[in-house]
């Protein structure tokens, strides 16, 4: 069969040009005679592989010379015990909470300090954004977390929280080079590249130098888990999820090709607002969270009758339209509109929901 439309929150689809040239270049990669899969991360192919690929990121996203690109393994979520042990020297920090992921990212920091919980969006399932422009901010917090966008949800930060002057820490998964970003406003940004930049198994951790701890303050730390560790090896203290950030450096190449992360934003508003608009005048869809919050990359939606949200899925997935169940926390849809989605798939989404809607209106 042909290539369907693939709505997947992630792994998520990823650019057809990328996959056709690591495709070309699966079985001798650039004369070596093999595959990237099969290369020493040691060689020094592999090397320039890596190098290459931290650069174009420095370059799509303006990292200053003071930031360490970290390229590790472990996904998102094992950064939600790495952060805390790592930055926690008054063993206190503040959270905000509006989603699974920040929530589950607040519980693991609680076995190794004081987190606060400083804001949340729990009362309405996570539907919106809290203010966030004069919070609590604990007087000894080592940092402020957030996860800017909620893949579950359906929810961005528009505007980054006022942390009065603590660090920003942000795990920023599935809005990755979605659109232009201010490094400097951060002193952590992280993600797992499975939803924008590449196949599950990559972390990418992008850290202020001066947050890197010579010792991590929690006793203990696993040497796996000490960003000094793999800052000072430059991400090869050990075998790297190697083929995995070979095809991120594929996907930064696509994003410097396509105009860089101005142009990705012009993109993807272009492709929620068709999603958007529709919703917004739909008699039998809904969107489900506040306007002002809204995501460019997740976009969850309900019909509010269970039986007709599945016939929907099942229809869409016969048509074509796959991985558009909402998450089972939420129910109802969800389309991921990801970097690597063409405006054509949300196009096409938008018709069939408007051929479904005259049929079961």
């Amino acid at each position: 069969m042909g290539r369907v439309y693939n709505f997947s929150a992630g792994p998520a689809v990823l650019p057809e040009e990328v996959l056709k040239e690591a495709a070309e270049e699966m079985l001798d990669y650039k004369g070596t005679g093999m595959s990237v899969m099969e290369m020493s991360h040691r060689s020094k192919a592999y090397d320039n592989i890596i190098k290459e690929a931290e650069q174009d990121l420095r370059d799509l996203m303006n990292i200053p010379d003071n930031y360490k690109v970290l390229f590790l393994q472990g996904g998102a979520s094992q950064q939600f015990a790495m952060i805390p042990m790592n930055l926690m020297k008054n063993g206190v920090a503040d959270y905000i909470v509006t989603g699974q992921w920040a929530k589950k990212a607040y519980q693991e920091a609680q076995k190794y300090g004081k987190a606060n919980k400083i804001a949340t969006s729990e009362d309405k399932t996570f539907s919106y954004i809290p203010d966030c422009s004069d919070l609590p901010i604990s007087e000894d917090a080592d940092y402020v977390y957030i996860c800017e966008n909620n893949t579950i949800y359906g929810t961005k930060f528009r505007t980054l929280p006022n942390t009065k002057g603590k660090t920003l820490v942000a795990d920023v998964s599935s809005c990755f080079l979605s659109e232009p970003v201010d490094v400097t406003k951060y002193g952590v940004i992280y993600g797992g590249v499975q939803k924008n930049i590449g196949p599950a198994g990559v972390v990418i951790v992008i850290i202020r130098e001066d947050l890197i701890p010579e010792k991590p303050p929690v006793e203990n730390t696993p040497t796996m888990l000490t960003y000094k560790i793999h800052a000072d090896a430059n991400s090869l203290y050990n075998t790297p999820p190697a083929y995995g950030i070979y095809i991120c450096g594929k996907v930064f190449k696509w994003i410097k090709k396509m105009g860089g992360l101005e142009a990705m934003k012009a993109h993807n508003e272009k492709k929620a607002k068709i999603l958007y608009d529709f919703l917004d005048q739909s008699k039998l869809f809904k969107g489900t969270v506040n306007p002002a919050d809204r995501s460019l990359m997740n976009v969850p939606f309900v019909t509010g009758n269970a039986d007709l949200d599945a016939k929907f899925v099942k229809e869409a997935k016969e048509a074509g339209f796959e991985n558009l169940k909402g998450h089972r926390t939420v129910g109802g849809m969800r389309a991921s509109i990801y970097n690597a989605m063409p405006i054509e798939g949300v196009e096409k989404l938008v018709e069939f929901m408007k051929k479904f809607e005259e049929e079961n209106s």
